[in-house]
C-alpha cells in the first residue's frame, strides 16, 4: 500500500466528471507512486465494475454525522460530509489529497505541493482570491452608506446558527473552497473539522457546511494552514484562464501566467442554461497567449 492517497467522491450523473479526473492524475507517470480512492455516493453497479480497473478503493460514502431524515435528499450530499472522515474510510494512508469529481489535474506540481503542504499536520489549502478577482463580497446598501454583508462565509454562517461576533470575523476573511485540499491522518485538523461540521449541521443546510466548517477551523480555532496558490485550484466561474497553444495547458490570465495546476469546475460554465459538467459538447470563448479566441471545452478533453 502507498502512503499517499488521492481521495474523490462522485454520483451516477457525474461518472463522466470523475472518469476525467481519473485520467488526468494516470496520464502522470508520478501517479504511480500514489493511490486513488473513490467514495461512493450513488454510482451504479456498472460504473463500480469500470471504477474497480481504474482505482485502488471504493468505499460506500455514509452519513457520518446524524442529521434528520427530511435533510437526506441526496446521496451525493454525503460528500459535504464524509470528506471530513476519510481517514475512516481509508485508514491506510499518511497523507491524503481530496479532489472534487468536477475538478481535473492539468499540472502534477501542484499535487506534490499539496502533499507537502499537508506535513507537520497542517491544512494544505488554497484560499479564492488571486489578481484579476473584481467581485469579492456582495454588499446590500442602505440609505446610500449603510452595507448589508452579503459573502459566501457570513451568510451560510448566519444561517446555520454561528454567533454574530464569529460570523463577523468570518465576513471578509478571503473564502477557502474544501473541493482541494490536503491533510495527514493523524492531523488534528480532522477533530476540529468535524466539530464544527457538527455544529453547523444542527441548524444549518448541509450543501456547503463543510466549508463552512472549514473556514471556522481556520479562522476561527486557527488550524494550522499551508496556503497554497490560487492556480493550485482553479475556480474557472470565479476567472476563466488563458489557453497556451504551444504547450497545449491552461494558464493563468495575468502575467507571469503560471500554469493552472488543478482546474475546478465549481458552480460550472453556463451557456443557453445547461452546464458544461453535464454537457461536454459545451465550449466557451477562450484567449490564448498569443491573444486569439478559440472555442474550448474547460473539462479534461482533448486539450
Amino acid at each position: 500500500m502507498k502512503k499517499n492517497t488521492i481521495v474523490t467522491l462522485s454520483d451516477a450523473n457525474y461518472f463522466p466528471l470523475l472518469e476525467e479526473l481519473i485520467a488526468s492524475i494516470k496520464k502522470f507517470k508520478e501517479s504511480e507512486n500514489i493511490d486513488i480512492c473513490v467514495l461512493d455516493a450513488g454510482l451504479t453497479s456498472n460504473q463500480k465494475d469500470i471504477l474497480s480497473t481504474q482505482v485502488d478503493d471504493i468505499k460506500k460514502a455514509e452519513w457520518d454525522i446524524e442529521i434528520p431524515n427530511h435533510k437526506k435528499k441526496k446521496e451525493w450530499l454525503k460528500s459535504q460530509v464524509s470528506r471530513a472522515f476519510l481517514p475512516k474510510y481509508f485508514p491506510n494512508y499518511e497523507k491524503y489529497l481530496w479532489i472534487d469529481c468536477d475538478a481535473w489535474v492539468n499540472s502534477w506540481n501542484c499535487i506534490d505541493n499539496y502533499f507537502k503542504a499537508c506535513e507537520d499536520n497542517k491544512l494544505g489549502i488554497t484560499q479564492s482570491i488571486g489578481p484579476g478577482y473584481r467581485n469579492l463580497a456582495k454588499v446590500n446598501w442602505i440609505f446610500g452608506k449603510f452595507a448589508a454583508i452579503k459573502t459566501q462565509n457570513y451568510k451560510h454562517a448566519k444561517m446555520s446558527g454561528v454567533s454574530e461576533d464569529k460570523a463577523r470575523i468570518l465576513a471578509f476573511a478571503p473564502h477557502l473552497n474544501i473541493g482541494v485540499f490536503s491533510l495527514m491522518k493523524n492531523s488534528p485538523c480532522w477533530k476540529i473539522w468535524q466539530d464544527n461540521l457538527n455544529k453547523v449541521l444542527l441548524k444549518g443546510r448541509i450543501f456547503g457546511s463543510e466549508g463552512l466548517a472549514i473556514n471556522m477551523s481556520v479562522y476561527l480555532d486557527d488550524v494550522t494552514t499551508e496556503f497554497l496558490p490560487v492556480n493550485h485550484n482553479w475556480i474557472t466561474s470565479h476567472l476563466l484562464p488563458i489557453y497556451d497553444e504551444n504547450n497545449k495547458t491552461f494558464k493563468e490570465p495575468n502575467i507571469p501566467n503560471n500554469e493552472i495546476g488543478i482546474m475546478h469546475l465549481a458552480a460550472g460554465i453556463w451557456q443557453n442554461g445547461v452546464d458544461m459538467r453535464v454537457d461536454k459538447n459545451i465550449k466557451i470563448n477562450i484567449k490564448t497567449l498569443e491573444g486569439k479566441i478559440l472555442k474550448k471545452s474547460l473539462r479534461n478533453l482533448n486539450k
